[in-house]
């Protein structure tokens, strides 16, 4: 159930377009190098919509006579390399990859194809790195990779890793995303026991280095400063335009006893750092971000640049594994600052924010998605130095998911 719920959130993404001076005109045929994905408001089971914009910041889009449809309910996105690939999680049927360009500001199709319902993806040089990954030791330890080709938009290669000799510690290894370090891929993991994510050790970190040319893994950092990095779903991993690696971790490791589950992490949440040309965490560093923020964990973030990220965050009475901040904020990892971001509308009115946002790493901007209980979304422009968000782009039809940018052929 939990899954379900979280991919429901994470795997959509955010409708935005073109800007007119009658914000009650929405514009028919939109065109533009922002990709917004949004889901029609509809009964459950709905696909999502792929919508150009031409900007984020006025006017008005909508999911009626626009976008591009997908077949399939739970869609996750990338760009990578001039593509926008969408990519259906099939909930333990194979799923399919949908790869298009962006042809004078409108998405044409390049290829669909099917593969299999992955749990972690990412960009890794010329490829997309997708990972299947098991979670009851029972039935299997294996996980499945594969890279697609940006070039060929086919499966180049693929193969196995064992996830219970990633761990050794009877418990299986689940990545919680994917990240190009050099040419390495960097894989945090958190350890479960089964299909319910409940584990027996909820206070340390893990990062499996690998070998991207072949997957070998070639070896395991650790810090028990920390819970786990990321979280189901979530890349908890970046890297600094100096080559040094931040990730955070949220603190929400659990245990489940019966039908009862709670979370067991006693580390709080925070930020740690793998300094460039090192695979160690550095121990010199830690931020402890419930200390910096007053109270609350981090749930997700977004890289700006300059060591600036834009945090979404719970509070302690908030958190959950699968809970996503309404609390917005700016963070430094070099300064070790929080600032809440004003502007926004209150949480009493908010229902969710965008997880898959855009950010031209300026070192201050960022656009976000906002949807309200009233039914209505607009993307809302972040100034990481004022601390600020002011609002843009409406969106009429649906629920913004994510915001992405792609510039056209």
């Amino acid at each position: 159930m939990h899954i379900k719920t979280t991919l429901a959130t994470l795997f959509v993404a955010a409708t935005l377009a073109s800007c007119g001076k009658d914000e009650k005109q929405p514009t028919p045929d939109n065109v533009g190098d922002y990709i917004l994905t949004v889901t029609p408001a509809a009964s459950t089971g709905v696909a999502d919509y792929l919508l150009n914009a031409r900007t984020l910041e006025s006017g008005v889009i909508s999911t009626a006579g626009n976008g591009v449809e997908q077949d399939g309910t739970y869609r996750y996105y990338v760009t990578h390399k001039g593509k926008f690939f969408s990519m259906l999680y099939g909930q333990g049927n194979p799923g399919a990859v949908t790869a298009y360009n962006n042809k004078s500001g409108k998405l044409a199709k390049l290829t669909n194809f099917q593969t299999e319902t992955v749990q972690a993806f990412a960009p890794v040089k010329d490829d997309i790195l997708l990972f299947k990954i098991p979670r009851n030791p029972a039935t299997t330890q294996i996980a499945n990779w594969y890279k697609v080709s940006t070039n060929s938009l086919q499966i180049s290669a693929e193969g196995t890793t064992n996830t219970l000799n990633i761990a050794r510690n009877n418990e299986l290894a689940h990545f919680s995303w994917l990240k190009q370090v050099g040419d390495k891929v960097y894989a945090p993991y958190f350890c479960i026991g089964g299909s319910n994510f409940s584990t027996t050790r909820p206070d340390s970190a893990w990062i499996a280095v690998f070998n991207y040319a072949d997957m070998r893994l070639e070896k395991i950092i650790r810090d028990n400063r920390t819970s786990f990095i990321g979280r189901y779903f979530t890349d908890g991993l970046n890297v600094a335009e100096n080559g040094d690696v931040y990730a955070f971790s949220s603190s929400v490791a659990t245990q489940t006893t019966g039908t009862a589950t709670t979370l067991t992490s006693t580390r709080p949440s925070a930020v740690t750092r793998i300094k460039a040309g090192t695979t160690e965490f550095d121990r010199t560093y830690l931020l402890d971000f419930e200390a910096a923020s007053g109270g609350m964990n981090i749930t997700n973030w977004l890289y700006l640049g300059n060591n600036n990220y834009l945090v979404g965050a719970t509070t302690r009475a908030e958190k959950g594994a699968y809970a996503a901040g309404l609390n917005v904020g700016i963070l430094n990892v070099v300064d070790k600052t929080y600032a809440p971001v004003t502007g926004l509308p209150t949480k009493a009115d908010i229902k969710s924010l965008t997880t898959n946002n855009y950010s031209p790493q300026d070192g201050k901007t960022a656009y976000l998605g906002v949807n309200l209980k009233d039914g209505t979304g607009y993307v809302y422009k972040i100034d990481a130095t004022a601390k600020t968000a002011t609002q843009g782009l409406k969106v009429e039809g649906g629920t913004i998911t994510a915001v992405q940018y792609l510039a056209s052929e």
